[in-house]
């Protein structure tokens, strides 16, 4: 196996973990933090907007899941190298937006 496999599928899980919030954002007709937004990833866009960006990494998860190598869901390193990938990007995203939307505030006894 290749370590480009892996690594294809350690984004894939990222690109899946990045449409997930976008698209249900949209879809609830919310806006959203998006790359297209000013100032980028801090300011809001539509709605559609989000819909759009959910979807397009959706379909780069699929991409980069069925076209490179052989994903097997049953093989223990392809899913801890996508789920490794899912994970630290959930980490990061719920960092920097905790900021914006007060996931971030420190908890009171």
């Amino acid at each position: 196996m290749s370590y480009l496999h892996l690594l294809s599928y350690f984004f894939a899980g990222v690109f899946v973990a990045n449409a997930i919030p976008h698209f249900v954002s949209g879809v609830m007709g919310r806006p959203f933090q998006s790359p297209f937004a000013k100032p980028p990833g801090e300011g809001l866009s539509s709605s559609t907007v989000n819909v759009l960006w959910g979807f397009f990494n959706a379909v780069v998860a699929y991409l980069l899941i069925t076209h490179i190598g052989a994903f097997h869901p049953r093989t223990t390193v392809h899913i801890l190298a996508f789920a490794l990938g899912a994970l630290l990007i959930s980490l990061f995203t719920a960092r920097h937006f905790g900021q914006f939307h007060g996931g971030n505030a420190p908890q009171r006894p």
